[in-house]
């Protein structure tokens, strides 16, 4: 079987550095959102229970235990 080398897609020219990091701009890892919580002030992630005091929206959802 004899191939066509028309039919593979091959650059013309190199992509160089500059164009190939502008199109990869977008790529990069953002931060989080923090918020702080209500309760005790730790930042912790948006809709979630505090690990530190365990509560969500004001209300206490997790007994943290005393480390004895």
């Amino acid at each position: 079987m004899k191939l066509d080398i028309q039919m593979f897609a091959e650059p013309f020219r190199k992509v160089s550095k500059t164009r190939k990091r502008l199109r990869r701009s977008h790529n990069a890892m953002e931060i989080p959102g923090m918020t702080k919580c209500p309760n005790c002030g730790e930042m912790i992630k948006p809709h979630r229970v505090c690990p530190k005091c365990g509560s969500y929206k004001g209300k206490v959802e997790v007994v943290k235990k005393e480390a004895e």
